[in-house]
């Protein structure tokens, strides 16, 4: 199973998808999120603010840290920084994790076409 960690920065909430002012990224990325775990993968998220233990017990997130501040965002699959520095796309995430790119295909009207999935 391909494992993805996410390592932001300081948000009030976990998935910063929250407050008066909602970052569509932020929202868009959630949703991106959860399409991925529906496809089999296995996402961690970690936020500086509320898990900043998180961010010190792997030594390439550590050093990415340390040497530039603006790299949170910053996506690991399988323990390897394929990222940094703003959200990806979902197409970039699905290759990352070895998802078919067709099935990355945002559904179009915005709705979908299974009546029993919404």
């Amino acid at each position: 199973m391909t494992v993805l960690q996410i390592f932001d920065r300081p948000m009030c909430c976990s998935t910063g998808v929250c407050g008066p002012r909602v970052d569509p990224a932020l929202a868009r990325f959630a949703a991106d999120l959860e399409w991925l775990k529906s496809q089999g993968v296995m996402v961690e998220r970690y936020n500086l603010a509320q898990q900043p233990a998180a961010f010190t017990q792997h030594d390439d997130v550590k050093a990415a840290l340390m040497s530039d501040v603006a790299c949170l965002p910053l996506f690991r699959v399988d323990g390897v920084i394929v990222f940094k520095g703003k959200y990806p796309s979902r197409s970039m995430l699905a290759r990352w994790c070895g998802i078919s790119a067709t099935s990355a295909l945002p559904i179009s009207g915005g709705a979908c076409s299974d009546p029993g999935c919404c």
